[in-house]
């Protein structure tokens, strides 16, 4: 719906929160291209836990909280390139073997593959 009326919606940016919810990894992918095709002209914000989703972004953002005393502390940084498939095999539930980075270095080769084609001129 966002995307048919972007077209007409004078606002730069859009933000998605937890977009992911209910849906599968297979349909996050369809999201993730969805969303990647309105942040060619509006900055788009998505909070996801999904990394069909993630694997989509230009700049991926890494939030925690962190409880110190009675006070949550959020710390936002930007992943580096190198950081990515790490915090993608997280999210695939990946528990640090070599098997969950290798899926999700396999999902970042696809959706850079998938950019390349749609940037191509037909």
């Amino acid at each position: 719906m966002k995307g048919v009326l972007s077209a007409a919606d004078p606002v730069p940016t859009l933000i998605f929160d937890e977009i992911d919810a209910g849906i599968s990894g297979r349909v996050g992918t369809l999201v993730g291209r969805k969303l990647w095709g309105l942040a060619r002209v509006h900055q788009v914000l998505c909070v996801t836990h999904l990394p069909q989703i993630a694997s989509f972004a230009d700049c991926h953002l890494s939030v925690s909280k962190v409880l110190e005393g009675e006070r949550t502390v959020t710390a936002v940084r930007s992943l580096e390139d190198g950081e990515r498939p790490h915090e993608l095999a997280s999210l695939l539930g990946g528990d640090g073997s070599r098997a969950s980075l290798l899926n999700a270095q396999e999902l970042l080769a696809q959706v850079q593959s998938w950019k390349q084609q749609e940037r191509s001129p037909a």
